[in-house]
C-alpha cells in the first residue's frame, strides 16, 4: 500500500506511521529529509498541512462556491451578452468523431470539418445578409484587426493611402486599438444628447483621407443608430467605408440586413450572440462579414463547395484573389465553431426570436428601474439599458456602491463606468435567456439598495472579500506574485 493512499485517509502523520510502520522511511523522504528541493521549500515554522480527503474536498468546494457564473443566476454585464450556453453545444463539441480530427489531416479525411465551417459561414451570411464571411478570427477584437487590415489593402489596391479612421466616443476600446495596429490614426466623433452620433461633427471630420467610420450598432448606449443610412451617404461622398461593429448583434440577429444598412465590414462574437463559452477569458471565437467589394481581401483560407450547389461533391479550400494573408493557424477555434453551428441549427428559422426576446427583457428592466435610476438617453433601448448614477447620488450612493451591494444579494454586478461618456454608467443586459421571475428578483434588490442607502454605502459584506483598500491598491500596485 502506497504512502499516497494512506495519506488520503489520515489527519495526523503520527496515526499514519503507527498504522503503517514500514512507510516511516518513505514518509521521511517525502518530508524533505532526503530531498534538497523539498527541504528548501519548507521549514519547521511552515510545515506542509496534513489534510484528509474530506477536508480537502470541502475546501475546494467552498472555493468553487465563492465564484459566480451564469449557472448561478443573472449575469447582467452590459455589452457582454452573458447568455446561457446550451449543454447540447458541449455534447456535439465533445463528440469523439470530431474533437480528435487533426488539422494536418489530408483534405479528403477532413470533409466533415470543412462542411461544418462552410455551413456555419453560410448561416452567418444569411443572418447578416452579407455575401462574404470568414470565421478565422480568434475573437471579436481579432475580427476588428482583420477588418481594418482589409480596409488598408482595399485602398492600397486603388492606389490610395488613406490614414484616418473615425470612431465614436462611446466605442469599445478595441476599436481604436485595432485601427492603430493596422496602421491608421483615429479621430473621435462625439454624440448628441440622445446618445446618437453627432452628424454635424462627423461632417466636419470627413475628407478624402478618411478610410472608414467604425460604428457600433446598436451603440454602447444600448440604442439603435437611426441615422445609419444618412451616415452611409455621407461616407460615400468621400469614398470612405462603413465598418459596423457587430458586438451587439444580439439585438438584431435575424431581424435586419447589414447590406441594407450599407455595411462594408462587420465583426461579431460567436461567444456572445451564438452562445459559445464566454467566461474565464476564452477561448473566444469571432467572425467577420463583408460586402462584395471587400471579398477579394478576406484572409486565407476560405472554404467552398467543389461544385457550387452540390454538397455531395465535397468541399475545398481556396485563396481569395487579393487576400491579406494568414491571420491565424489552422481554421479558427473549431470547438467553438462546432458550438455555434449547433446553436444556430437548434434555433433554425426562429433565430429572430433571440433578438425579440433580448430587446423585450432589456426594456422590461428599463421600465421597472427608470423611476429610481436615471436613464442615460431618452432614446428607445435595444438589448441593454444604460443608466447614469445621477439618481443614486440623490440618496448618497454611487455606481460602485450599487455594484458592490448587489454582490451581497447574490447577483453579479452590471457593467459599470462604461461607456465613458456617461456619468457613473450602469449598463444592464439581461439577454433573452432570463425569466421574468429572475429579472424581478434583481430589480427588487436594486430597489431595496436604493431605499436603504446607509446600509449599502460601504461595500459588500457577505462576499469572501469585503472591504478593499482601493486607494492603497492604486498607489501601491502589486504587479508580481509574492510567495
Amino acid at each position: 500500500m502506497s504512502l499516497a493512499h494512506t495519506t488520503r485517509q489520515t489527519v495526523r502523520k503520527e496515526r499514519l506511521l503507527s498504522a503503517y510502520p514500514r512507510q516511516e522511511q518513505a514518509a521521511a523522504d517525502f518530508s524533505g529529509a532526503q530531498n534538497p528541493l523539498l527541504r528548501k521549500a519548507r521549514s519547521p515554522e511552515k510545515p506542509f498541512p496534513v489534510l484528509s480527503e474530506v477536508e480537502l474536498m470541502r475546501h475546494f468546494h467552498r472555493l468553487a462556491k465563492s465564484n459566480y457564473s451564469w449557472d448561478d443566476g443573472l449575469y447582467p454585464l452590459g455589452s457582454c451578452t452573458m447568455k446561457y450556453n446550451p449543454l447540447i453545444n458541449e455534447r456535439v463539441a465533445g463528440d469523439d468523431s470530431l474533437k480528435h480530427i487533426h488539422p494536418s489531416l489530408p483534405i479528403e479525411y477532413s470533409q466533415a470539418v470543412l462542411r461544418i465551417i462552410f455551413e456555419t459561414e453560410e448561416m452567418l451570411r444569411n443572418l447578416l445578409d452579407l455575401p462574404g464571411v470568414t470565421i478565422q478570427p480568434a475573437a471579436g477584437a481579432h475580427g476588428e484587426l482583420i477588418g481594418t487590415l482589409m480596409i488598408r489593402k482595399y485602398f492600397l489596391s486603388k492606389g490610395e493611402k488613406r490614414t484616418t479612421i473615425i470612431i465614436p466616443e462611446s466605442a469599445h476600446g478595441t476599436n481604436p486599438a485595432s485601427a492603430a495596429m493596422a496602421g491608421f490614426q483615429t479621430v473621435k466623433v462625439g454624440a448628441r444628447e440622445n446618445g446618437l452620433t453627432n452628424l454635424e461633427e462627423l461632417e466636419k471630420l470627413l475628407s478624402t483621407d478618411v478610410a472608414a467610420l467604425m460604428i457600433t450598432n446598436p451603440n454602447t448606449m444600448g440604442i439603435f443608430e437611426t441615422d445609419i443610412l444618412k451616415i452611409k451617404a455621407m461616407l460615400d461622398k468621400v469614398g470612405a467605408l462603413l465598418y459596423i461593429d457587430g458586438a451587439n448583434l444580439n439585438a438584431l440577429v435575424g431581424k435586419i440586413s447589414f447590406t441594407a444598412m450599407g455595411a462594408d465590414l462587420t465583426q461579431l462574437n460567436l461567444h456572445k450572440t451564438f452562445s459559445t463559452p464566454h467566461g474565464g477569458g476564452g477561448p473566444g471565437q469571432g467572425a467577420l462579414g463583408c460586402s462584395a467589394r471587400m471579398m477579394p481581401f478576406l484572409p486565407l483560407e476560405q472554404v467552398r463547395m467543389k461544385t457550387a450547389g452540390n454538397p455531395a461533391a465535397g468541399y475545398e479550400f481556396f485563396d481569395p484573389a487579393d487576400s491579406i494573408g494568414l491571420v491565424k493557424a489552422w481554421y479558427g477555434q473549431f470547438g467553438n465553431i462546432l458550438r455555434a453551428w449547433t446553436y444556430m441549427k437548434s434555433w433554425g428559422a426562429s433565430t429572430h426570436e433571440i433578438a425579440e426576446t433580448a430587446v423585450m427583457n432589456a426594456n422590461y428592466m428599463r421600465a421597472r428601474l427608470e423611476d429610481i435610476l436615471t436613464l442615460a438617453s431618452p432614446s428607445p433601448s435595444m438589448h441593454e439599458v444604460v443608466f447614469s448614477q445621477d439618481g443614486l447620488q440623490k440618496v448618497g450612493l454611487t455606481t460602485a456602491n450599487l455594484a458592490k451591494a448587489l454582490l451581497d444579494y447574490g447577483f453579479y454586478a452590471p457593467t459599470i463606468y462604461f461607456p465613458l461618456n456617461v456619468n457613473g454608467a450602469i449598463m444592464v443586459e439581461p439577454t433573452e435567456t432570463e425569466s421574468k421571475e429572475e429579472m424581478d428578483t434583481f430589480i427588487d434588490a436594486v430597489h431595496e439598495i436604493y431605499q436603504n442607502p446607509t446600509k449599502h454605502d460601504h461595500g459588500a459584506q457577505q462576499t469572501f472579500v469585503t472591504g478593499i483598500d482601493e486607494t492603497g491598491a492604486a498607489r501601491n500596485p502589486q504587479l508580481t506574485w509574492h510567495w
